[in-house]
């Protein structure tokens, strides 16, 4: 197969060095980065097309082949460089993953007219490394159509299904292993025991990916970054927002201010909420911008999702420029951009995603900038950010504050932003949340919040016809925002919600309920 690209010589401590998720295009190739984070080891994703040199850079200690869409057979399906196979580290194919290196490697992969799609019963041979420890009858979940019906020579056969003989194995001397089915799954029972199998067993990964690891690491490379430079922080109030401070305070202290923009696209008496709770716990400078008038100005006659999410980004970094000059000597900017916004932006180096929206931090800033970015959260989940924000001590009331977009109410009002329209959907999202938090449903919750599509419907009220907007509840369950579900809330908390924003909102006179999971729907509407 070539020439072997061997790994650098120079040798990390252990814990710097990555799993890497070999994306080939599946739904479930993030999920995958995420177990392999919750057992302690840092992964990220690469593209199918990282070439070995680039991978072999990296220092990585293993690979996980993903899912895809594709036969491996097919003409273009995605493929990889055959001396990733070589670089000395092991391997781990899953479903399509697993039929790639069966193909490339010797074996066979055929559609014997057997699919699986959902459950299926798997039966483990005894002394294999994958399923050690792990009972010998498993409930799975498969979702394939081709199977590997030969494995690659030298590979052993170390589980089996019904329908798909083969549904998995492994070649211990050369470190290659493959799962037809897909362990990062809740529905794979000892799906996350099987990837630590391989991690800790075959790996031999340390668990040392921590809260507290992540902040001593991000700290010191905020360092040599910033230097003696003065730097600003994107202040909103959130939990990714408040922790990038934290984390770059801890790195340089005073060199550090916050600014605080209110563009006029925030919820109900936030701002003032905002600066009250950052004045109570962090001891840093806060700078308070008024800056409604020309956000609303840029985004007046703008109705598609894209220019407003553009437009908004633009607009924060010009306010940051203007504050930078008056404070004089500002160089960096520090943004609490995270690995999902990075992924959903297209914006990773590898290009592994497609653009599924713009994060304004991201897809919507500017080509040119005045100011360089610190992004401290880059390569973290929520669900990871905000296990370093308790252990930074940011109280709970901020770390688990719902997710609240940066161009805020501007996408979740579907069609022209204007101040009445601004208003009216305050209104509806302040009841809605009230009503949750009364029920004791905050927490349960990833998000709720209220929709305004800028449309009207028909009414009537007090034998009176009435053409008003409507108001969408949306409330997800989530881990990490990149797969939700929709939340099933009490009828007697939705029959409220509804007769409140109703009653008490005249410009409205109906509630609607979205019942869309992710995917297919994504959680903002814009």
């Amino acid at each position: 197969m070539g020439e072997v690209v061997p790994l650098p010589t120079q040798e990390p401590a252990p814990e710097e060095r990555p799993v890497l998720v070999v994306d080939f295009g599946g739904q479930y190739s993030q999920l995958i980065a995420r177990r392999v984070r919750e057992c302690r080891v840092y992964s990220e994703l690469v593209h199918h097309t990282a070439s070995p040199a680039s991978v072999a850079a990296r220092r990585p200690l293993a690979l996980v082949l993903s899912g895809g869409p594709a036969s491996v057979y097919a003409e273009g399906a995605p493929h990889m460089d055959p001396k990733l196979f070589e670089l000395g580290v092991p391997v781990l194919g899953i479903c399509y993953g697993m039929q790639l290196m069966a193909q490339e490697l010797g074996g066979r992969v055929e559609r014997t007219g057997a699919s699986e799609f959902g459950r299926a019963d798997v039966r483990a041979e005894e002394g294999t490394a994958l399923f050690a420890g792990l009972p010998a009858e498993q409930i799975t979940w498969m979702s394939h159509r081709d199977s590997v019906t030969a494995a690659p020579p030298g590979a052993r056969v170390s589980a089996g299904s019904p329908s798909a003989p083969i549904a998995a194995f492994e070649d211990p001397d050369r470190g290659l292993y493959g799962v037809q089915f897909h362990p990062e799954v809740v529905n794979t029972e000892h799906g996350i025991e099987i990837l630590k199998n391989f991690l800790y067993r075959v790996a031999h990964a340390p668990p040392a990916w921590t809260a507290a690891a992540v902040i001593e690491e991000e700290t010191a490379r905020i360092r040599p970054q910033v230097g003696r430079e003065r730097v600003l922080c994107a202040l909103s109030g959130g939990v990714d927002s408040a922790v990038a401070a934290l984390l770059v305070h801890k790195a340089v202290g005073e060199q550090l201010t916050c600014v605080f923009v209110d563009h006029g696209l925030l919820r109900k008496d936030e701002a003032a909420q905002v600066v009250e709770t950052f004045g109570r716990h962090f001891h840093v400078p806060l700078l308070h911008v008024d800056a409604r008038e020309r956000f609303l100005s840029r985004l007046a006659g703008v109705s598609d999702p894209e220019e407003k999410r553009k437009a908004i980004g633009e607009e924060f970094i010009r306010v940051f420029e203007e504050e930078a000059r008056t404070l004089g000597d500002v160089r960096f900017l520090v943004q609490g951009t995270l690995y999902s916004d990075v992924i959903e932006s297209g914006g990773s180096a590898d290009g592994v995603a497609a653009t599924i929206k713009s994060h304004h931090n991201v897809g919507g800033l500017p080509e040119v900038m005045d100011l360089e970015l610190v992004e401290p959260l880059r390569m973290l989940f929520k669900d990871e950010v905000r296990r370093v924000g308790e252990e930074l001590g940011l109280p709970e009331e901020m770390v688990w504050r719902h997710p609240f977009p940066g161009p805020g109410l501007a996408i979740r009002i579907v069609g022209e932003v204007t101040e009445e329209r601004l208003e009216t959907l305050r209104e509806a999202d302040a009841i809605l949340l009230e009503e949750i938090r009364r029920a004791g449903l905050y927490r349960e919750l990833w998000q709720c919040f209220a929709v305004l599509p800028a449309i009207r419907s028909v009414g009537v009220q007090g034998d009176e016809r009435t053409y008003a907007y409507p108001i969408v509840v949306r409330a997800v369950t989530s881990e990490d925002a990149m797969t939700a579900d929709w939340a099933r809330l009490p009828y007697d908390v939705l029959e409220t919600i509804s007769s409140r924003i109703i009653n008490e909102i005249p410009a409205v006179n109906r509630v609607a309920l979205d019942l869309s999971s992710k995917p297919p729907a994504t959680i903002e509407w814009e």
